[in-house]
């Protein structure tokens, strides 16, 4: 009788994943993952699918949802749906905020509010997170509610802590900063970064402007990324301590695209604008700048003057007081 009931329901659901557009390999791969499906019915996985739409995510995005955590077809909708949804709600401010979290993470949905989100909550809370970017860093990193505080989300806050960050909260605005950090392996990742950052001069005080203000320089592969770029600043003339105050001033400088961005600039600034390649290391925002809508416009107006300025006076400001400084309004 027992095996009767267990194929009538692995029978029902494999109609439901059908009639939804899913193939046999979708749905044999979503039965390996969670065994509970055999005995979900059509109508109780039918009730979830439409709360799922119902609370805004979209019908197209559905099937990958339900592909990547099948479970939630099994949880009983009133007792474990609902209650959950209705939690993850209050910590959102703005329309569909759940709905994208849940579209990126499904798994939150099977997690306990009791036993994870409360205590993840005041784990934040106790590192200076203020309650309002409390629920803005769990929905737009929701696979926070999947990391052990013990194992993973310590080891962050201790290496962070070893940086010089223990300080007024400081920890606590990095993670609301980047809330992707906390995914990463301090000793794969966050530390090579940090111990590759102090080997071309790198102050404390220096990484700790990057962690505050770019912790995402933190979380970038050094041999991918970050050598790459401080090899292309080398080549381009700079040396380590000039690459280490243009980094400290403006970080993203070793992780942006060196033939879309890096290259670009540094040739107009010498070739074009006939500048000294050295002038970008009292202003390393020379490379936050728009190249053709701000740099190079700027540069065809000063043209028509016989002033010197330096980068500064040039681009740190809007285009009003420009003008009126230098006379072309």
């Amino acid at each position: 009788m027992e095996t009767s009931t267990t194929q009538n329901g692995s029978s029902s659901i494999m109609w439901f994943f059908r009639d939804k557009g899913f193939d046999d390999k979708s749905i044999s791969e979503m039965l390996k993952k969670c065994k509970r499906l055999e005995n979900v019915n059509r109508e109780s996985a039918s009730e979830n699918w439409a709360y799922l739409a119902s609370i805004g995510i979209q019908e197209r995005k559905l099937p990958s949802v339900v592909s990547k955590c099948p479970k939630i077809l099994t949880l009983g909708l009133h007792e474990k749906l609902v209650p959950t949804v209705e939690c993850l709600t209050t910590l959102g401010t703005k329309p569909r905020e759940v709905a994208s979290a849940i579209a990126k993470f499904p798994h939150i949905l099977s997690h306990s509010v009791e036993e994870k989100l409360c205590p993840l909550l005041a784990f934040f809370e106790a590192l200076g997170v203020p309650q309002k970017q409390l629920g803005k860093m769990i929905l737009l990193n929701p696979r926070l509610i999947s990391y052990s505080i013990e194992t993973k989300l310590k080891d962050i806050v201790d290496f962070l802590a070893d940086l010089g960050l223990a300080r007024d909260g400081m920890i606590g605005k990095v993670l609301v900063k980047n809330p992707f950090i906390m995914g990463y392996s301090v000793d794969k990742r966050l530390r090579p970064t940090a111990e590759f950052l102090k080997s071309f001069g790198l102050t404390e005080q220096g990484i700790q402007t990057v962690a505050i203000h770019f912790p995402e320089v933190l979380c970038r592969d050094v041999d991918k990324i970050l050598r790459p770029n401080f090899n292309f600043l080398k080549r381009s003339g700079f040396e380590d301590r000039q690459i280490a105050a243009l980094v400290t001033g403006y970080p993203p400088i070793l992780i942006k695209s060196i033939h879309n961005s890096l290259e670009p600039r540094i040739k107009f600034l010498v070739e074009v604008m006939g500048r000294r390649i050295d002038e970008v290391t009292d202003y390393p925002d020379f490379f936050r700048h728009g190249l053709k809508k701000k740099v190079e416009r700027r540069h065809k107006l000063l043209k028509q003057t016989t002033t010197d300025c330096s980068l500064s006076e040039m681009l740190d400001c809007n285009q009003k007081k420009f003008l009126l400084k230098f006379g072309l309004a």
